[in-house]
């Protein structure tokens, strides 16, 4: 079995709960959206093929307990599913980040879903597949990505409608560039939601480089 790999690196956890945290990154190549804010269109295309055993001794080498994989949209490669299993076996905290437009069925239960749910402004707000809601377990997160007013009121409506806050946690991400942060703050404050703030740090240590260290 191989997969399409757009890198393979080690960094540090940038967002979601987990931000702060030494981590593998699995980038997976290939996207089925063209969100307006996209940070990884090289990951879309080009990429090269590894077989599973080639991708899980490079994992190996970093001797990181912490791996993502992430795209692109990783779950457009049926072997994504293979490769969480593994990692699971071997003992790995395993996050999966993907765009929500796709089936979580098939996701083991072990991975932590970092999920985006696409506001107006990204232009892929009709991607999402509502019926993932059923897929959230308590260790997974749900993302909404703001780039204004309208996306606040999109997110925030979304949030009471499906009690999404008890499902699972629930993350509010300024765009960049975009929607300053001490802006999106103040309205979470004010409306008193039931999310985390949850900024970009690897763009705020590493404001010009595409992947942090």
């Amino acid at each position: 079995m191989t997969l399409r790999i757009a890198e393979i690196f080690r960094s540090l956890q940038g967002e979601s709960s987990h931000a702060g945290r030494p981590c593998v990154f699995i980038r997976l190549a290939g996207c089925n959206l063209d969100c307006a804010w996209c940070d990884t269109a090289y990951a879309k295309k080009g990429g090269r093929n590894m077989p599973l055993p080639s991708i899980l001794r490079a994992v190996r080498r970093f001797r990181c307990p912490l791996v993502e994989i992430t795209g692109g949209e990783p779950l457009l490669q049926p072997g994504a599913v293979t490769l969480m299993k593994k990692l699971l076996e071997r003992g790995y905290r395993v996050l999966l980040e993907t765009n929500g437009s796709l089936s979580l069925k098939t996701v083991p239960a072990g991975v932590i879903k970092i999920v985006d749910i696409k506001t107006p402004g990204s232009g892929m707000a009709a991607s999402f597949d509502l019926s993932n809601l059923g897929c959230l377990r308590k260790h997974d997160e749900v993302k909404f990505v703001i780039a204004d007013a309208r996306d606040y009121r999109y997110a925030k409506a979304f949030l009471r409608k499906h009690k999404l806050a008890i499902k699972c946690a629930c993350l509010f991400s300024p765009a960049q560039p975009g929607l300053k942060p001490a802006r999106l703050a103040e309205w979470i404050v004010r409306d008193n939601l039931p999310v985390r703030l949850n900024l970009l740090l690897h763009k705020i240590l590493w404001p010009n480089r595409k992947r942090g260290i």
